[in-house]
């Protein structure tokens, strides 16, 4: 069985909504956050002491955005995945590389500068600079939804939106909800009714209270 190593409302939960918006068994495993402080004995299965961690036999996965279309690819018959020679294929990696790597990092330095670290090594102003680049990085995305259209992909809901949607999912637990632009705060609403959305907060709290966990946020 597929299992995933997963903290509360972290970039992993990528993979636990991918997961439920396929429909595959997995085993969940909670952790608390950060799990290389908390868990150490974790280390043993992720020497970086990151998640997500997703087991498939002999394969194991690290990146957040990887780890959907990887799921789509291997296990989903290609659900929520777009295939070379389709029209949106490039769009389709572009937006998937694009949550992590041009919205999720900048919002990263933003939480450990402003929130994890101890008080007498906070740094206010880099935090707040991160926390404008991630605002200002978000411009692709309200353009592309300005034009109505439902997903970021005209041909409907993908791994795309799972990606690029978790960084909006972490922006608002950040209290970032009246810096959102519009299209994007729209698009999220539309997100976050999907069955396979709450399914996935679902089996999250679950799995949260099975450990006696707490939310970091």
């Amino acid at each position: 069985m597929l299992q995933l190593w997963h903290c509360h409302d972290a970039r992993s939960f990528r993979a636990l909504w991918a997961l439920e918006e396929l429909g595959l068994d997995y085993d969940l495993r909670m952790l608390p956050f950060p799990p290389r402080a908390l868990r150490k004995e974790y280390m043993a299965e992720n020497p970086l002491g990151t998640v997500p961690l997703l087991i498939d036999g002999d394969t194991r996965m690290t990146e957040s955005a990887a780890i959907p279309h990887y799921l789509s690819t291997v296990h989903g018959g290609g659900r929520l995945a777009r295939a070379p020679g389709e029209a949106e294929y490039g769009a389709y990696l572009n937006w998937l590389h694009h949550g992590e790597a041009t919205l999720t990092f900048p919002q990263t330095l933003y939480l450990r500068y402003a929130t994890l670290e101890p008080e007498e090594r906070r740094q206010p102003q880099v935090a707040e600079d991160y926390r404008k680049w991630f605002l200002a990085r978000l411009r692709l995305a309200e353009q592309t939804l300005a034009d109505g259209r439902e997903y970021l992909l005209t041909g409907g809901f993908s791994n795309a939106d799972i990606s690029v949607g978790y960084a909006i999912q972490l922006a608002l637990a950040l209290r970032m909800h009246d810096d959102l632009p519009p299209n994007c705060l729209a698009w999220f609403d539309r997100l976050s009714a999907r069955d396979g959305f709450t399914r996935a907060q679902a089996a999250q709290r679950a799995g949260m209270e099975a450990e006696g966990l707490k939310p970091i946020f």
